[in-house]
């Protein structure tokens, strides 16, 4: 009570809304900091990532650090009846924060909840089709801007083990998440510094279109469905830097350089 009168000293009913939850969230992430990391969730990532067995002490306390404030923060939900087990909220939470190392972030500030389904999931689009028809589609994982992402746990637990096939759902929603953090999903997430977005805009624009171009090709780095738009091209460049970074410096350096640049990790040390 007296922190809150303190508040409203300072500023109004307003500031010290924003004052007490900005208080309760630090309180929140130093507890989360200050507790032990799990030794089962330390076999989880074992199992199911296998970069983390070979990350550098600092990597890895960086991203043990940034899955206890995500689990701290996020909700899970299961779906279909699917029951939410550590397994599933800690290999998703090492795969969203594995884009967020070596880096100041907030920690998805606008994501609130994560929702599991067992597997591919059936979704009604409204308003998509031709005279406001509906259309069904299945789906892997979906990126709301408004704090939740979708996934299908089994495409999820595959993604994490297999981590050479430039298939990643996780990585794909949560670079969408990214993304979106500026309010727009247009392919162009917060840079470090206002001057990068004419070498991002440069390199992503040729890129995309070059994706676009080539899109009937069968062998390619890049997954042809970022031929969708500049949004999805991200995302999947966003799997490729991380599971194919070999091969996308080789073929695509400069697409390489740009993300090497924005997520400040090189992938080629530990895959």
């Amino acid at each position: 009570m007296r922190l809150l009168i303190l508040f409203i000293m300072a500023g109004g009913i307003g500031a010290a809304v924003v004052l007490f939850k900005r208080h309760r969230r630090n309180t929140r992430r130093r507890l989360a900091l200050q507790a032990p990391f799990p030794v089962e969730w330390n076999e989880i990532l074992n199992a199911n990532l296998p970069p983390y067995t070979k990350f550098s002490d600092d990597l890895r306390h960086q991203l043990q650090d940034k899955m206890k404030i995500f689990l701290a923060e996020k909700s899970f939900e299961g779906c279909d009846g699917l029951t939410v087990t550590d397994e599933m909220r800690v290999t998703i939470a090492a795969q969203a924060c594995l884009l967020l190392l070596n880096r100041p972030s907030k920690n998805y500030p606008k994501l609130s909840s994560i929702l599991i389904y067992p597997s591919a999931y059936m979704v009604k689009d409204g308003g998509r089709a031709p005279h406001n028809a509906k259309t069904t589609s299945v789906r892997l994982g979906e990126s709301w801007s408004h704090g939740t992402v979708v996934l299908a746990w089994d495409s999820v637990k595959h993604g994490a083990r297999n981590f050479k096939d430039s298939r990643n759902v996780t990585m794909h929603e949560f670079a969408h998440q990214l993304d979106q953090a500026d309010g727009r999903a247009d392919g162009a997430p917060i840079l470090e510094e206002r001057s990068a977005y004419s070498s991002w805009a440069a390199v992503f624009s040729k890129e995309f279109e070059k994706l676009q171009k080539g899109k009937r090709k069968r062998r390619s780095v890049l997954n042809r469905y970022g031929a969708t738009n500049p949004a999805e091209f991200f995302a999947v460049a966003t799997e490729s830097f991380f599971e194919k970074p070999k091969q996308m410096r080789k073929k695509h350096p400069e697409l390489y350089e740009e993300l090497h640049d924005y997520y400040k990790v090189d992938p080629m040390e530990w895959t």
